[in-house]
């Protein structure tokens, strides 16, 4: 009985922490709809789980999250395309709290060229 009690807590010992960083990396915390910003990327970091970008947009900074390294590449972004003082416009849902000024991307645009990082969303 003691055995199968500590397997049991052991068992959701591993599981929460995934569970908290799926709720954090999935789209529960963005309104649903979409909104549409174009601004001067100021800062950059790439890489796992996801990649955010700062934004300046008419004065105001924005968070922007893009995607993880592999979904990037696959939507056919290449070293330093998101890169500081480039514009870029990106089209995404909003933290419900739009004071937040974040937003998850789904396209970007960087001139006239279009990447698409969740075809899964349209």
């Amino acid at each position: 009985m003691m055995r199968l009690l500590f397997a049991a807590v052991l068992a959701l010992g591993l599981t929460a922490p995934a569970a908290g960083a799926l709720a954090h990396h999935g789209w529960s915390w963005t309104t649903g709809g979409n909104i549409d910003l174009t601004g001067i990327v100021k800062t950059v970091r790439l890489g796992n789980p996801h990649g955010v970008l700062k934004i300046d947009v008419e004065g105001e900074e924005w968070t922007v999250e893009v995607g993880q390294p592999w979904r990037n590449r696959r939507a056919g972004l290449g070293d330093g395309d998101l890169a500081e003082g480039v514009e870029i416009r990106v089209i995404g849902e909003p933290a419900a709290a739009l004071s937040e000024k974040r937003v998850k991307v789904e396209r970007l645009f960087l001139g006239k060229r279009e990447y698409v990082l969740y075809p899964e969303r349209d």
